[in-house]
């Protein structure tokens, strides 16, 4: 489709919108997008670039399209999805079709047999949010859905949190700030380090990205920083760190042989760990080898860590007497037995003393998200409400190919024994499960077990190639909305920028078609259309705002001048301060009020790869002579997740087309692989191509690649199967952290690297598929 005509000469000015990745504003200049950073973002995000040719790509799905083999044969499983050609239909019949389809299955197998699934980020909008506007029309029209819990970032820490401190929002959000690391914090410790692209972007948007200069100003009062990472990139050079490259995967041995040295040494506080911890007897009887006979020192974890004894002993030693904040990222609990690092975090900052202090304690995945380490809102912001859903059956997030094989069987979840539905119809809106989820062979193969797959997309991803109907959803920039969220002071008014691609509609237009279809409209709609429940919606803000005596100007008027600042609370430091201040008054929400250094709860439900206490847990898979190197499938800094990998910014870094993975130079050489060789990353699971990058500042057993290109199946040469495009995906496997959490172990994996001398593969990702 042709880009739209040129403004007039007098352009008219930018508009104001947001996005995941920071706030902007956009409009038309000479027939092109033009987009620029809010002026008030001290180090903006570049990822807004991403929109200037993703508009009228030609990956766009411009029509509503069913496919073929589903128009001809009905619904039912069939492994041609993923493969098939599609039909273009009109939307009236599109829509009458699926109608009837959810109807049948509603009718014949209950609302037990559907999924909502639409995990992922879609829109940084509060109304235009994807999975709400799904979630709320299965509720309001069908009576519920099965659901997923958790998310794919935090699967083993967001059930692994209550049980030993308070839950994930308490610990991340409402705990320690990055004004009181500038203020106070001596020393952070950062296992898995703290990279600035993952804090540069935010669920609802983010006005003021200030992680990079919070860590020069911290580092230049004299805060040390120490990234304990298979990568040094993990963290800014602002910091001027201390780098551990550590193994992969074996912070929790690290953790454990920090403690241990403490307590040889009788440097732990001893007084705070009996006022505010629980379980400490079993845990320490662990960490010396009392219990097990093997004590967990500095001497045992070097080799495990693959770094020497004395760094460990100094680095110990050097904690004794500072204010230590002790950060754990996301990506430590992305893989087996990942709540264990979530837990033992916790563990090291009680042994010090330091949990409720300013600047102090423990703040998981600060860094991980621009939210955390912020204030918090003193005003509610916008939200869709999503109705009540009918159907009780869940599944962990990560598990969802388990569920679609193995229907009836069951599973373990936190302490529960629970079983698989059978799903007839999956719903997706907003997500890209081919980017989040692991082995993506087998997920490809349980999708085609569905009776019937419906995708809401704005452009042809490996989910909307995979589904029997795909609906074309405008984008963000197509659309109004309300950008707000709990910690970012900025609520702007999201404008619209271009009119809709093709025959787009936006996702709540086409669910009041179909509500009505079904009868439903009033329950869905509540007789509104998309501006009114804007009003609807910033009312809660407004009102907040009236009750406290702030200037509260009514929708017509905020949404003229487009933002409005809202005011903070206090950085009081959440529930562990209070804790700290009043163990008695503020007690945890554990089972004891107090930190559960050892969990009764937990070792009640009697899970082998998730004891009563943190604890060393090799991993199941290592590197060997036939995969010899870690896999680190960390998240990528040119797009957030998979979101517009077709952008000018994302593909201003990849090479011939190519995703870019880096190799440490003596790991190439033993190769035969030179800077900028494609290459062929393989396993058991699957195989990818490349682009080698090298670098020495990571560890010699580590290749990285990022997630986030689209998959782009092909066969070589010899007629193996492999992603062209180099999606890290087809070589995790889909296995849960633990019986507790079942949550995404996607984050590291084993492989093999080979230089790739064959022709190669075009890359065909974004292409759409065949229609006719």
């Amino acid at each position: 489709m042709p880009l739209p005509a040129s403004p007039s000469p007098a352009d008219p000015p930018l508009r104001p919108h947001s996005a995941h990745w920071g706030v902007f504003s956009a409009g038309w200049r000479d027939g092109e997008l033009a987009v620029q950073p809010h002026p008030g973002d001290p180090d903006p995000n570049p990822l807004i670039d991403n929109f200037k040719t993703a508009l009228h790509h030609r990956a766009r799905v411009t029509t509503p399209m069913v496919r073929r083999g589903w128009l001809q044969d009905g619904p039912g499983p069939d492994a041609r999805r993923g493969q098939d050609s599609f039909v273009p239909m009109a939307w009236g019949e599109v829509l009458d079709r699926l109608a009837n389809e959810l109807r049948r299955v509603q009718q014949a197998h209950g609302c037990e047999a559907i999924f909502g699934g639409s995990y992922g980020w879609s829109s940084a909008g509060r109304f235009h949010h994807a999975q709400s506007q799904v979630h709320r029309f299965l509720n309001t029209t069908l009576g519920g859905y099965v659901r997923s819990v958790n998310s794919y970032s935090a699967g083993a820490s967001g059930p692994m949190l209550p049980h030993v401190i308070g839950t994930m929002e308490e610990v991340a959000r409402r705990n320690v700030t990055w004004e009181q690391i500038v203020e106070h914090t001596d020393v952070v410790l950062a296992f898995g380090g703290m990279a600035l692209k993952n804090s540069r972007v935010a669920s609802g948007g983010i006005s003021r990205h200030i992680e990079r200069e919070s860590m020069r100003a911290a580092a230049a009062r004299g805060c040390r920083f120490v990234s304990i990472s298979p990568l040094k990139s993990d963290l800014p050079d602002e910091a001027a760190f201390d780098w551990l490259p550590a193994v992969p995967g074996t912070d929790t041995a690290l953790m454990l042989a920090l403690v241990h040295q403490l307590v040889s040494d009788g440097a732990h506080d001893r007084a705070f760990i009996d006022r505010y911890c629980d379980g400490w007897g079993p845990f320490e009887d662990y960490l010396m080898g009392r219990s097990d006979g093997v004590p967990k020192s500095c001497a045992w974890a070097a080799p495990i860590c693959g770094l020497p004894e004395q760094q460990l002993i100094e680095l110990a030693r050097a904690l004794v007497g500072q204010r230590v904040l002790v950060v754990v990222a996301h990506s430590l609990q992305r893989s087996q037995h990942g709540e264990q690092p979530v837990w033992m975090g916790a563990v090291l900052a009680a042994a010090l003393g330091q949990l409720g202090l300013p600047g102090g304690g423990y703040n998981y995945a600060l860094g991980t998200l621009a939210h955390y380490g912020k204030r918090n809102n003193a005003v509610p912001a916008a939200a869709l409400p999503q109705g009540d859903n009918g159907v009780k059956a869940f599944i962990p997030v990560a598990r969802i190919s388990d569920m679609l094989l193995h229907p009836g069987q069951p599973f373990d979840y936190n302490g529960q024994r629970r079983t698989y539905p059978h799903i007839r119809l999956a719903y997706w809106a907003g997500g890209n499960p081919f980017h989040h989820h692991q082995d993506l062979q087998r997920l490809a193969d349980a999708f085609r077990t569905l009776d019937t797959f419906v995708v809401h997309e704005i452009a042809w991803t490996a989910t909307a190639r995979h589904a029997d109907i795909v609906l074309p959803c405008t984008m963000t920039l197509e659309r109004e909305d309300i950008g707000a969220t709990p910690t970012d002071p900025l609520v702007v008014a999201m404008h619209r920028i271009a009119e809709p691609h093709g025959l787009a509609r936006d996702d709540y237009d086409i669910f009041c078609d179909l509500a009505e279809r079904l009868g439903g409209l009033q329950a869905f709609s509540e007789g509104r259309d998309t501006r009114q429940w804007l009003a609807h919606l910033y009312e809660r803000t407004r009102a907040g705002l009236q009750a406290m005596g702030e200037e509260a100007p009514d929708f017509e008027t905020f949404w003229q001048r487009g933002e409005l600042l809202l005011p903070q609370k206090d950085d009081d430091g959440g529930i562990l301060r209070a804790f700290r201040h009043d163990p008695e008054g503020a007690r945890l929400a554990t089972p004891s009020g107090k930190v559960q250094i050892s969990s009764p709860v937990v070792a009640g439900f009697g899970y082998a790869d998730c004891p009563g206490h943190p604890a060393w847990l090799p991993p199941s898979f290592a590197p060997d002579a036939a995969h010899p190197l870690w896999l680190v499938a960390n998240q990528p800094h040119a797009r957030l997740h998979s979101q517009l990998d077709f952008g000018a910014h994302s593909q201003s870094t990849k090479r011939q087309g190519r995703e870019v993975c880096t190799l440490h130079p003596a790991a190439a050489a033993a190769r035969g692989i030179r800077e900028g060789d494609t290459v062929r990353l393989f396993n058991e699971i699957g195989a990818c191509l490349a682009s080698a990058h090298l670098c020495a500042e990571m560890r010699e057993d580590v290749v990285q690649l990022p997630t986030g290109a689209w998959y782009d199946p092909a066969l070589d040469a010899q007629g193996r199967p492999m992603c062209a495009h180099g999606n890290p995906n087809v070589l995790t496997r889909d296995i849960g952290t633990s019986s507790l959490a079942q949550g995404c172990a996607g984050q590291l994996s084993t492989v093999q690297v080979e230089r790739f001398d064959e022709p190669l593969p075009p890359i065909r990702a974004y292409e759409p598929p065949p229609s006719s």
